[in-house]
């Protein structure tokens, strides 16, 4: 059965992929970009298949406006795609605060933004689906990332919080882990800066990698887009899904280190326990 979708940042990259396989696969989409300009080829293709809105995920009244085209357009709200969002490479200290603050506005501040849009629609049809593009970098720290990395971690505790509150009314969530994929995210999309010598090794290797990583990322776009149409048509989704070899390989690195670190220290961590009470002596108890 065809189902209606609002995907932000529709324009290129994983949201553009997702947008075609949604649309290829018969169903209903609300396609959203900045410059829904970039969508016209779209609607020439799909026709009132779907709708394109202009959407800055930042801006409230932008993001409820994209709900009401969907209920108004199609009648309903099923699957939402937050996708939108950026990541630049710099030291944390070269990063200005605004740098750090416009890239935690969109990437968690956009994603809780359109979601609180979404809800009130997708609560009163007892139904929803709502997808949280996070990263890799939700669940390692990627150096240089620091700003995305905060916002993408914040992602994904508010969508576990999301979860836990929304499951009993019968929407669910799921968070999309990807690693690398060819889309311009790593090229055009980003602001690579090595920063001062200090970082050299650190940040100035990192930056150096993703110039010339760019273009030889292992993900396939379209191969991604089937995946997450393949989990919006499920009962029973996953909470996280990685995509690709690479994003696997590297968060199951980064979880066994985090569990030998919590063994090790596991003494030390239930040494702050209040120790416990004493039981009162039988002649206390005595009338």
């Amino acid at each position: 059965m065809p189902k209606v979708w609002l995907i932000t940042g529709s324009s290129r990259g994983l949201g553009r992929a997702l947008a075609e396989a949604v649309l290829g696969a018969g169903h209903e989409l609300v396609a959203t970009a900045r410059n829904p300009a970039q969508l016209a080829d779209l609607v020439k293709r799909y026709g009132n298949q779907v709708r394109t809105v202009a959407l800055d995920v930042t801006n409230e009244q932008a993001a409820a406006h994209a709900v009401a085209v969907a209920k108004e357009a199609f009648g309903r709200l099923d699957v939402l795609a937050n996708n939108a969002g950026y990541g630049n490479v710099s030291p944390i200290e070269d990063t200005s605060l605004d740098e750090f603050r416009a890239q935690i506005e969109t990437n968690l501040f956009g994603v809780i933004n359109v979601t609180k849009a979404a809800l009130p629609l997708m609560r009163e049809q007892g139904a929803g689906h709502i997808l949280q593009f996070s990263s890799v970098g939700g669940r390692i720290g990627p150096v240089g990332r620091a700003p995305y990395a905060a916002a993408k971690w914040g992602v994904e505790g508010f969508s576990e919080v999301l979860s836990k509150e929304v499951g009993p009314l019968g929407i669910k969530v799921t968070i999309i882990e990807p690693g690398g994929f060819r889309t311009d995210f790593a090229g055009s999309s980003t602001e690579i800066r090595e920063g001062r010598p200090e970082y050299d090794a650190t940040v100035g290797k990192a930056a150096r990698f993703q110039r010339t990583y760019n273009g030889e990322q292992p993900g396939d776009p379209a191969k991604a887009a089937a995946a997450v149409l393949h989990i919006a048509s499920l009962t029973d989704p996953p909470l996280r899904l990685l995509l690709g070899s690479d994003a696997v390989r590297f968060v199951e690195q980064n979880d066994l280190a985090k569990m030998d670190s919590d063994r090790k220290w596991k003494d030390l961590s239930i040494s702050t326990d209040l120790e416990p009470t004493a039981a009162p002596t039988a002649s206390l108890l005595r009338p």
